[in-house]
């Protein structure tokens, strides 16, 4: 039995739009993290996931500790419900949220939150001066682990903090020492252009030559500079962790002495922008039905829905994939459309109204904000239904 014989069969009783997480294909993905974490504690990606019941399903395998939150709200959320040790990846703004933290003593002792500037500190303390029984907040110190070349004229990596060098880091780690009720607990420096970038794009060798170039001269650039970062910074701070890598760069990152921790989140789903990378292969396991509900032409299946475009520069890669059955494809002048999307290709013929077109998303968790549920599927039927983020009435961004 393949695949969509298999997913046919487990949701017969249900009617699309739908979305299922394939558990097999989960365990897999997880197991092959974990060979290439080659013992490091992979801390794992929430905004990946979006679905508590399938975090904790994650953090329950070997190999599987922490929880990296994309907001503070969320992070306080995921603590009050049982999780621990929640590193919030993005600085916040939010004032009510820090004021909650602090006066919330398990929450204080769980969640660690993100800066990279003077500026997040003096945020932290206006928003929580005067309070009564204060909590000490854990900090960490998110470093620009971007690759830049010729001068700075070139620049690979996500824009994310203004701290590059071990002067920078050490400056900022003393001025955190100096305040009272914060305290310096961890590094972290994300290797976008790496763990992010897929060094096999298909059709385009040139492409894929230079991708691969940028990511070897990144690497070697960042191993010396994240372990002076980490050498420096220590000089003022007890460090508890020094996180680093992502899904695509699990087993270089490892290799550094200074990073004492891995995260990943996309690996587990492994969406479609994941299949363009030579050191992996991973198997699709969250995937959306969508029904056919027109057929206005020979050669065109017209599904319900379907306009689920990822974030991030806007192009075709960022359209969610039609998966199964194989060959199906956008007509190029409508492509993934809010409430109808016809699909072209030699499968279409075959398909009739109530058949069933199976999708991958581009991005992983992005997914659940569509969905209410998840239908857990193992073998050939669905043995759990979990609430996502939304089903739970959860909506952090």
């Amino acid at each position: 039995m393949d695949d969509r014989q298999r997913y046919d069969r487990a949701t017969a009783h249900l009617e699309p739009p739908f979305a299922v997480l394939d558990l097999a294909a989960l365990r897999a993905n997880a197991a092959d993290m974990t060979r290439r974490a080659r013992g490091k504690p992979i801390r794992v990606a929430s905004k990946s996931i979006r679905s508590r019941p399938v975090l904790q399903r994650i953090l329950a395998m070997d190999g599987y500790t922490g929880t990296m939150a994309y907001t503070l709200p969320e992070a306080l959320w995921l603590a009050s419900t049982g999780l621990r040790d929640i590193l919030v990846a993005y600085p916040t703004a939010d004032r009510t949220a820090m004021t909650r933290l602090t006066t919330d003593p398990r929450a204080a002792r769980e969640i660690t939150l993100m800066v990279d500037r003077t500026d997040h500190l003096d945020l932290i303390e206006t928003a929580t001066a005067g309070l009564r029984d204060r909590h000490e907040i854990r900090l960490c110190l998110d470093v620009d682990a971007g690759y830049t070349a010729l001068g700075g004229r070139l620049r690979a990596g996500a824009l994310r903090s203004p701290v590059r060098d071990a002067d920078q880091a050490a400056d900022l780690a003393a001025d955190i020492a100096k305040r009272p009720g914060l305290r310096l607990t961890g590094v972290m420096a994300y290797e976008a252009q790496i763990a992010g970038v897929g060094d096999d794009p298909p059709g385009h060798p040139l492409t894929a030559r230079a991708i691969r170039w940028m990511q070897a001269r990144s690497r070697r650039e960042l191993i010396l500079r994240r372990g002076r970062i980490v050498q420096a910074v220590r000089q003022f701070a007890d460090l508890e962790f020094v996180n680093g890598g992502g899904t695509g760069s699990l087993a270089t990152t490892t290799r550094e002495k200074a990073v004492t921790e891995l995260t990943a989140g996309s690996g587990f789903y492994h969406p479609r922008l994941f299949d363009f990378y030579r050191g992996f292969t991973g198997r699709p396991a969250a995937l959306f039905a969508l029904p056919v509900v027109r057929r206005p032409a020979p050669g065109v299946a017209t599904v319900l829905g379907g306009g689920y475009t990822a974030s991030g520069t806007p192009g075709p890669d960022r359209l969610p994939q039609p998966y199964l059955p194989c060959g199906l494809r956008y007509d190029p002048r409508e492509g993934a459309g809010e409430v109808q999307t016809p699909l072209i290709g030699q499968p279409a013929e075959d398909l009739r109204l109530g058949d069933r077109v199976w999708f991958r998303h581009a991005k992983a968790g992005e997914l659940c904000e569509r969905f209410a549920t998840l239908h857990l599927i193992d073998g050939d039927e669905i043995v759990d239904e979990v609430p996502t983020y939304r089903g739970e009435g959860r909506t952090f961004l």
